[in-house]
């Protein structure tokens, strides 16, 4: 079949729906792309934001559940005053309380001004400063075991941390080779150990 120039007033208006039709599919086609993947990126959108706000969720009732645990342990640190301020006093006290139950022989002390600690390999202490209060002893003794009893009173008795470094001991007897009434001398070295929050709860 042939058309003529007389024949196309004819179809023009059949050309033209077709034309219009073609154009407005291929506009509703490129929105329905747009407006699908504008919907996939909003749905992959929330998920994320679920997933963050499960993953919160979950840490917050991991940190509720640890501290729940930690602070029973807190507290205990509290009440055995080694978290907080030097309680220099207290051990004096608690050491003179000591002397009277007449564990050793003879005892005397020192207990140095109290400084930061500086481990080494440093430790990450977390929101504490660790504070150190060097405590050196000398002992008179009639044997070994009484620096033993001696030690098992003080971590028994005084509230606090002493970590002890080390002992030295040394026999002792007069030239006649009679033995003395003191028969151990000891010095031994270590400090008391406090916490110190940096940003104490109010």
């Amino acid at each position: 079949m042939k058309l003529s120039a007389s024949d196309f007033p004819l179809i023009r208006q059949s050309v033209l729906a077709v034309c219009a039709s073609a154009i407005i599919s291929t506009v509703i086609l490129y929105s329905s792309g747009k407006y699908a993947e504008s919907t996939q990126n909003d749905r992959r959108g929330a998920q994320t934001m679920l997933n963050d706000a499960r993953n919160r969720l979950t840490t917050a009732r991991q940190d509720q559940q640890n501290m729940a645990i930690y602070a029973d342990e807190y507290g205990a640190l509290i009440e055995q005053k080694i978290i907080g301020d030097d309680q220099r006093l207290d051990w004096i006290e608690g050491l003179e309380k000591i002397r009277l139950k007449n564990l050793v022989t003879d005892f005397r002390y020192n207990i140095a001004p109290q400084k930061i600690y500086a481990s080494q390999p440093p430790i990450d202490s977390g929101n504490f400063d660790i504070r150190y209060s060097e405590m050196k002893l000398q002992f008179d003794l009639l044997h070994e075991a009484q620096l033993l009893n001696f030690f098992a009173a003080l971590r028994t008795n005084i509230k606090g941390w002493y970590q002890l470094e080390g002992c030295t001991l040394q026999r002792t007897g007069n030239e006649n080779g009679q033995t003395a009434a003191t028969q151990i001398k000891a010095e031994c070295s270590g400090g008391w150990i406090t916490l110190k929050n940096r940003n104490p709860p109010k």
